[in-house]
């Protein structure tokens, strides 16, 4: 990690939904400190979890800038508010930079912020379709013969490998949106290197639409066996 500046790690991840727990994230937060370089944690998608607790880095270390939002567990996506912790000696420079982006978020979205931490059992209902839609989608997938998947730990993705179907990712997007109605996400928009290989599917959507969707799918690949 010799001349390494900064980590940023995001746990639970876009595009895979896989965690780390805390030894791994303990485990990074030594080799930072080690090279003296700054870790940056994305929580954005804490409060999305299912068969384990997304664990924050703050549990493990103090020194840790924490990024998170509303955008996610919170359903408020496109209102543009969060917020961060930041090491006590850092907060006057984080405020530096923060001051000659905005001011502050807009009122309305920090009321509507404020408003949804009341809104626990609603939350949570959403948190039960994503769960469902994950069962729906992973069976489905095993059943279109894509099993070779990263751990959905959380979030609402599942990232899926499909080397031994293509070498063109993209193409095969193409392809299932064209012949199946059914939009996923080439790996490409990740990972330029290795990204051909994979595919991105979301389940954030009603439970219909994904049951839907994941017929289709599963038709699609069937058909080309």
């Amino acid at each position: 990690m010799a001349g390494l500046d900064g980590l940023i790690v995001a746990s639970p991840a876009n595009p895979t939904g896989t965690m780390l727990d805390a030894g791994e994230l303990r485990a990074l937060s030594e080799a930072c400190r080690v090279a003296d370089a700054a870790l940056i944690s994305d929580e954005i998608y804490h409060g999305i979890g299912y068969d384990r607790r997304a664990v924050s880095a703050l549990e493990v270390t103090d020194d840790v800038y924490v990024v998170n939002s509303f955008s996610k567990y919170f359903s408020m996506t496109g209102w543009r508010v969060g917020w961060m912790v930041v090491p006590p000696d850092h907060v006057r420079q984080v405020e530096r930079l923060a001051q000659n982006m905005f001011i502050c978020a807009p009122h309305a979205s920090q009321a509507l912020a404020l408003a949804a931490m009341d809104c626990t059992e609603e939350l949570n209902g959403h948190l039960d379709v994503y769960a469902r839609n994950r069962t729906v989608l992973l069976d489905g997938l095993a059943r279109a013969g894509l099993t070779r998947i990263a751990p959905a730990d959380g979030a609402f993705y599942v990232y899926a490998d499909v080397s031994h179907l293509t070498d063109d990712a993209l193409a095969l997007s193409q392809e299932i949106l064209a012949d199946a109605g059914v939009a996923v996400t080439p790996g490409l928009d990740f990972d330029p290197h290795a990204g051909h290989h994979w595919l991105r599917f979301s389940y954030a959507q009603g439970a219909e639409a994904i049951a839907e969707g994941t017929a289709r799918l599963v038709r699609f690949f069937e058909a080309r066996r």
